[in-house]
This record gives C-alpha cells, sequence and structure tokens, in this order.
C-alpha cells in the first residue's frame, strides 16, 4: 500500500511540473517570435546606424544595453537623492516647529541617528550643540540630567530612574556584560499585615527579575556644530565612545511564558555620547507603565526600579582580580555552571534597599 501511494504522489508530481513547464514556456515563445519580427522590421535602420558609428549590430545592441542600464541607475540614485534631502528638510523642519521652554534640553538638530541604534538618540533630549557651545562640567552636566527628569514627573521622579556615572565604572560592568549578558535579580516582599500566615513560612518572600543586557552602535562625538553628512564612525576606533547599551528588566514568571515577547517593566539605557568629553555615562530608566490613560500607574513602584539599578553595581560591577565578591561568583555560575547554581545564595545577596 504504502508503495502504491509513493507512485501516485510521483505521477502528481509529474503532472504538475508538466503543467508548469507548458504554461511557462507559452510566453518564451511569444518573446522569441516578438523579437524575431523586431530585428526583422528594423534590420535595416539598425545596419545603417551602426556603420555611421563604425560598429557591428551586436556592437551597437550592446553599447545601447548599456546606456539603458547607466541611465536607470542614474535614475535611481537622483531619486535616492531627493528622497534623502527630503527627509532631512521634514525632519529640521519638525525640530524648528519644538515649543522653546526648557532651551537646554532640546535638540537643535535632526534628533535622526546616523547609525542603525534603535536607541532614542541623547540629542533628542538634551541640546547637545547648546551644551558644548558653553563650557559645562560634569557635576553641572549631571545636574541639568536630574532636573530634566525631575520636570518631566512633576517633580517628584516619578517613572524615571537617573543618574551620571563615571565613565570607568561603566566601562567595568559593560566589560562584564559582554561575557554574561543575562541574569535574575530577587526583590524582597514583606507579607501584608493582613495576610493568613502559614506555620513555617517565612515572613518574607522574593519576585524574581529577568535581566538582559544589549549593545548597540557607537554614538558620535558630539560638538557646538553638526554636520548632517558625517560619516558613521567605525566601531573600532580609538579614541571614540564606548557602545551605548541597554539593559531590560521583566518579571522572571513572564519571561518563562513569553520569551522574547516579555513586557519590559523597565528599561535601562547607558548613554556614552559624553563619555569621551566628559568622563560620564548617563543612565537613563523608564519605567513601563501599566495603561496609556494617564493614570499614572506603573508596573513597577519607584523603590523596585531603584533595586534593580542598583543591583547591577551588586553583580557586574568587578573585575577578574576581584575573588572574594559574592555577586560575581554567583554571575559566572549562573552562566558557566548552572547546575551548580544556588538560589538560596542569590537570595542571600537580596539585602539592597532602594
Amino acid at each position: 500500500m504504502h508503495r502504491h501511494i509513493l507512485q501516485q504522489t510521483q505521477r502528481n508530481a509529474i503532472v504538475r511540473l508538466s503543467w508548469s513547464h507548458s504554461r511557462t514556456c507559452l510566453p518564451c515563445r511569444r518573446f522569441i517570435t516578438t523579437q524575431t519580427e523586431y530585428d526583422s522590421k528594423y534590420a535595416e535602420k539598425l545596419r545603417q546606424r551602426a556603420l555611421e558609428n563604425g560598429m557591428t549590430v551586436d556592437a551597437l545592441k550592446e553599447k545601447a544595453k548599456q546606456e539603458q542600464v547607466e541611465e536607470a541607475r542614474r535614475q535611481r540614485e537622483l531619486k535616492a537623492a531627493e528622497a534623502e534631502k527630503a527627509a532631512q528638510e521634514a525632519a529640521l523642519a519638525s525640530a524648528s516647529k519644538a515649543p522653546q521652554e526648557d532651551a537646554q534640553f532640546q535638540t537643535f538638530s535632526s534628533g535622526v541617528r546616523k547609525d542603525n541604534s534603535p536607541v532614542k538618540p541623547l540629542s533628542s533630549i538634551l541640546n547637545l550643540q547648546k551644551l558644548f557651545a558653553t563650557p559645562h562640567t560634569s557635576e553641572q552636566i549631571d545636574s541639568l540630567w536630574r532636573a530634566y527628569h525631575l520636570s518631566r514627573s512633576g517633580g517628584t521622579g516619578r517613572g524615571y530612574v537617573c543618574a551620571a556615572i563615571p565613565l570607568a565604572l561603566y566601562q567595568k560592568m559593560a566589560g562584564v556584560a559582554d561575557r554574561y549578558s543575562s541574569f535574575v535579580v530577587p526583590v524582597r516582599r514583606e507579607r501584608h499585615p493582613t495576610e493568613a500566615r502559614v506555620p513555617g513560612e517565612a515572613d518574607e518572600a522574593y519576585e524574581f527579575y529577568f535581566l538582559q543586557w544589549n549593545f548597540h552602535d557607537v554614538p558620535p562625538v558630539p560638538s557646538a556644530t553638526e554636520d548632517l553628512f558625517a560619516a558613521k564612525p567605525a566601531s573600532n576606533a580609538i579614541g571614540l565612545n564606548p557602545k551605548t547599551s541597554t539593559i531590560l528588566f521583566t518579571s522572571l514568571q513572564e519571561y518563562k511564558l513569553r520569551q522574547e515577547f516579555a513586557t519590559p517593566y523597565l528599561i535601562l539605557t547607558h548613554y556614552t555620547d559624553l563619555a569621551h568629553s566628559h568622563g560620564i555615562v548617563l543612565l537613563r530608566g523608564e519605567i513601563t507603565p501599566n495603561s496609556t490613560n494617564g493614570s499614572g500607574n506603573f508596573m513597577l513602584t519607584q523603590a523596585d526600579a531603584q533595586i534593580l539599578s542598583m543591583a547591577l553595581q551588586k553583580f557586574y560591577l568587578w573585575d577578574k582580580q576581584d575573588e572574594t565578591n559574592a555577586g560575581k561568583e554567583l554571575l559566572k555560575c549562573f552562566h558557566e555552571t548552572p547546575n551548580e547554581f544556588k538560589w538560596e545564595e542569590l537570595i542571600k545577596q537580596a539585602t539592597l534597599t532602594a
């Protein structure tokens, strides 16, 4: 019976292929017939034109084809240039219409990145050209950075985490994250006073959050003026800024269910635009709102967001010479010997408070 099914399948396949072949060849025959009629009709004119140019008919045809290809390429380049110019003009026009209040934080440029990074550029938050037009210390920039996020939350700071990190510390953490890009962080949860206590249970529990580092393109070194046509810098060029990075936090429970489709509860972005010029990396943390109805509810409390942000230092701020760092040992074990990883040891490290 299996042989009969196989033979029937083969016959059906042959029929389908034969039908497809006949349908494909019909246009081919028409093209050949039409081409023959065309050559016959204009053969004399082709011979005269070839004779005038001191060429053979075949050479004249080949030259005509090349000219058509070149003209098509030129038209494509012209359309692409026009589209790029229109996009730049639209971006500049949009930027010029921005409100004038809080000018220190408005971008003077188009706000469009010259690289492929998905991160919102720093130039769309800080007016980098104005910042570089007059001298600013790293401490002054830190104060401006904090003031900006307070102004965006009614002076409460709700929904944001921000800081200015010394470049040396960021480079240490980024170096570790380049090897160990994911981890799990516990957050302590106290038992609610009205909750019934089960004999033998502890008075506190822990909620686990999964974190994932991602690295993006090197941002250009900002200046008081902007070159719209500046080439993208090589990522390994000496003296340039380090790569921008983002860290996504989500509930471990949700990550297990949805993997890469899990909703991030907190997104930390390390802006390295000022690393080369001021020796600092600007940290911006955005807590995901619960809804878009403007109710002010978020998927994390402000305290939890602070705890998760501080956990990066506990588990990623170390180097090879640091032999006694418990966070280092847990992170390495999590990746290198996962079968030996002990959740009890991780919970012992959950002593951070916001």
